[in-house]
């Protein structure tokens, strides 16, 4: 199997099997069609081969990035834009995947840079509440509930063609904290980068944009 279709089997088949918190709904855009579809094309543009890449962990989907189109950090406007897919979606858009594809470019351009990496999530499936975005680490009880599927997602992220002797983690607080402790027991990575999350620069240091591009960029050096 190529790595496009390791990927877009492991996301058809994710379900959460769990009894959640009350109030906190599940969000999964791979169980809507026209999303699967535009995966479909956007995965094997970029990953029809058999390479090693190295992961980058964001935290979950969100309701305007992948919770729409399926890719992590990748809205519909930067779908259509950057990526060549158009779509359908409501072309709104957001600002962690405005930074993504600010660093994307900078670094290549898709072609490029899909060739050496592959952005996951440590939870592959999002989650909203009371109509709003929730993470997983934002509620200990869901966070404990959800441990067996973020561990089995983990390893199948991790068997979809990775490398595992670095790994980056978008987030320096609780998604790095987290994935520390899950990888103390596992042992799959021999080093984690942490790495500012993309919404937190946009919305909180957007003045250093270039400061912060630059220095992303020459830590994933390709």
């Amino acid at each position: 199997m190529t790595t496009a279709e390791k990927i877009i089997h492991f996301y058809a088949g994710l379900e959460i099997n769990r009894k959640l918190p009350e109030g906190i709904e599940v969000m999964n855009p791979y169980a809507v069609k026209d999303t699967l579809d535009v995966c479909k094309k956007f995965y094997t543009r970029y990953y029809n081969d058999q390479a090693i890449r190295r992961i980058i962990f964001g935290i979950n989907p969100g309701r305007f990035g992948a919770g729409i189109t399926g890719i992590p950090f990748t809205d519909p406007v930067r779908l259509e834009k950057d990526c060549g897919i158009s779509n359908n979606f409501a072309k709104k858009p957001e600002l962690s995947s405005e930074f993504i594809y600010l660093l994307i470019n900078r670094m290549g351009g898709p072609d490029h840079f899909y060739k050496h990496y592959f952005i996951g999530a440590i939870s592959p499936l999002g989650f909203v509440k009371e109509g709003k975005n929730y993470n997983y680490y934002d509620d200990l009880t869901l966070q404990k509930q959800l441990k067996p599927f973020i561990v089995k997602t983990l390893v199948q992220q991790i068997a979809l063609g990775m490398d595992t002797q670095k790994c980056f983690c978008l987030g320096q607080g609780k998604n790095y904290d987290y994935l520390m402790m899950l990888n103390s027991s596992l042992k799959i990575f021999n080093e984690i980068v942490p790495l500012p999350h993309p919404r937190w620069i946009m919305q909180y240091r957007r003045k250093m944009l270039n400061t912060f591009l630059n220095d992303i960029s020459h830590e994933l050096s390709i």
